[in-house]
């Protein structure tokens, strides 16, 4: 019942730093911490998760649930600290964050130490048994980096010029489109990186544009990805631009302008969701996020990454009433069963995609979860659908 998206009515007031439906949680209630990007670089990605936050039903399968919203500032050293604050002092039974791949790690390694079930929004990559207590919502990269090499094969490319982040972000995408890119018969001849936090990525674009790759690929998230196609675009350079899904904001549209035209990239289906075919199984979560976020903050104000926070919500919801068969909120055992009935959920409809959770697999995404679409006139085009 509490996984329909339709059930999401109930609005709650969001303060500066900190949203809590309580001022004093009773001890049945679940507790859930979320830290987001809400300033620093990522937030053009943390602002909506934040924002919708306040959509999120205060009541799942009878109980109350307190959502602790805290800012971490595109932070690591934020985020641990937000994340301790949840386990000592809110006795969370859940983790949702953080927007972005740094802080979000850091939260995972709170999450492993004190045995919490995390809902990361960023694709964080983790080895063996550091996933037992984390779970992502958005889509594992490779997931997407197939979608752009099948584009790219289907167009004839040969050669790719690289340009991502300095951090796991950047490093997972070109990991994955390396693996994607040769299986398609497709090279990666030069790669370059940069900071989030850069002004300037004049030397990289230059190395990039003397190459002459047929195309190039943009692995960066947030309004920071508009820089290096800005200065490619300066710098004469007529071939295809790719970005990745951690592109997929308006602000980056904004900030580009006439410079990101024509521009391809894969997003999950809830950014294009009235341009599916009504068989897409998200088509319908899709439409009634939109309706609801852009209701309350603005025609026009959807954002992907929003999307990212209310399928974490779908996840959550749908295990909670399998996890209070087993325990009381608040105690360990609530927490592992909650941990559990997340990995053992299945065909959990999302706004970017359907959820099957496994053992091995804690992103849960097939093909169902990425489309296609180009920067047209300012805004989405959808390219194809699965």
């Amino acid at each position: 019942m509490d996984k329909k998206i339709g059930q999401i009515g109930r609005a709650v007031p969001i303060a500066a730093a900190m949203l809590v439906f309580a001022a004093a949680p009773a001890w049945a209630d679940i507790n859930v911490g979320v830290s987001v990007c809400a300033t620093g670089p990522g937030a053009s990605l943390g602002i909506p998760e934040k924002n919708t936050v306040a959509l999120f039903p205060a009541m799942i399968a009878g109980e109350k649930v307190n959502y602790i919203v805290l800012d971490d500032a595109t932070d690591a050293t934020q985020a641990t600290k937000n994340a301790r604050k949840f386990v000592t002092e809110n006795q969370v039974d859940l983790i949702i964050g953080s927007s972005s791949v740094p802080p979000a790690l850091a939260i995972a390694e709170v999450a492993n130490e004190t045995r919490t079930p995390q809902l990361s929004l960023s694709p964080i990559e983790l080895a063996g048994d550091k996933n037992r207590w984390v779970f992502r919502s958005p889509q594992h990269n490779a997931v997407m980096a197939q979608a752009l090499a099948e584009h790219m094969k289907a167009n004839k490319v040969k050669t790719i010029g690289f340009i991502g982040y300095t951090d796991g972000y950047g490093e997972g995408w070109l990991r994955e489109m390396t693996r994607a890119a040769e299986a398609a018969g497709i090279t990666i001849p030069v790669v370059e990186r940069f900071n989030r936090t850069d002004t300037s990525v004049t030397g990289q674009v230059l190395k990039l544009v003397a190459t002459r790759p047929d195309v190039i690929l943009i692995a960066a998230s947030g309004t920071p990805s508009a820089l290096p196609q800005l200065a490619l675009v300066e710098r004469g350079y007529k071939g295809q631009i790719y970005q990745t899904h951690g592109t997929a904001t308006k602000e980056y549209i904004r900030v580009g302008g006439k410079g990101v035209e024509g521009t391809i990239l894969p997003v999950g289906p809830v950014v294009v969701a009235a341009q599916l075919p009504d068989s897409h199984p998200s088509k319908k979560a899709g439409l009634e996020y939109t309706r609801l976020y852009e209701e309350k903050y603005g025609a026009g104000s959807l954002s992907s990454f929003g999307a990212h926070a209310q399928d974490a919500y779908s996840i959550f919801a749908a295990a909670v009433p399998v996890a209070l068969k087993k325990a009381k909120p608040g105690t360990p055992e609530f927490r592992q069963a909650l941990r559990d009935a997340i990995e053992a959920e299945r065909e959990v409809v999302g706004t970017h995609g359907v959820f099957n959770m496994s053992p091995t697999d804690h992103y849960g995404h097939d093909a169902r979860a990425r489309v296609l679409v180009k920067v047209d006139k300012g805004d989405w085009k959808l390219i194809n659908a699965q």
